[in-house]
């Protein structure tokens, strides 16, 4: 692997998930810095408060679809509503669903890179980081 990412974010109210995607992230060793939330919300504020030059915004956000409040759909249209530079963070859906009409608007968004079924694995996350940097 050639450079380490400055941050990964992780979306997924599943706490479980998000211990278990962590440490794949972590001991993958490809990430400075890795930030979780369980609210699409509070991942969204995090976004507009930091600035893309600062280490800590996210290259890559690994969001799940279905969460209680904002899901990843309401966070998608709110994250195409900021400015361009806010939205440079390339996406992957990383979802439970095996809806294929989930997985077409995921494509057909304009905003999501790829669309991945869960859990993430190391060879997955190789693949990602492969294929978008």
């Amino acid at each position: 692997m050639k450079q380490k990412l400055n941050c990964i974010m992780l979306i997924d109210d599943n706490r479980h998930d998000n211990f278990f995607h962590e440490r794949i992230i972590r001991k993958a060793d490809v990430a400075e810095q890795v930030v979780v939330y369980i609210k699409a919300a509070e991942a969204l504020n995090y976004l507009k408060a930091t600035s893309p030059a600062e280490p800590g915004y996210p290259n890559l956000i690994l969001l799940d679809i279905n969460m209680p409040g904002m899901n990843g759909w309401d966070f998608l249209a709110e994250l195409k509503s900021l400015e361009k530079e806010k939205q440079r963070a390339v996406v992957i859906m990383l979802t439970t669903s095996n809806n294929p009409d989930d997985e077409r608007k995921a494509k057909a968004s304009g905003i999501v890179a790829d669309f991945r079924s869960k859990p993430l694995i190391k060879t997955m996350l190789e693949e990602i980081i492969e294929k978008f940097f």
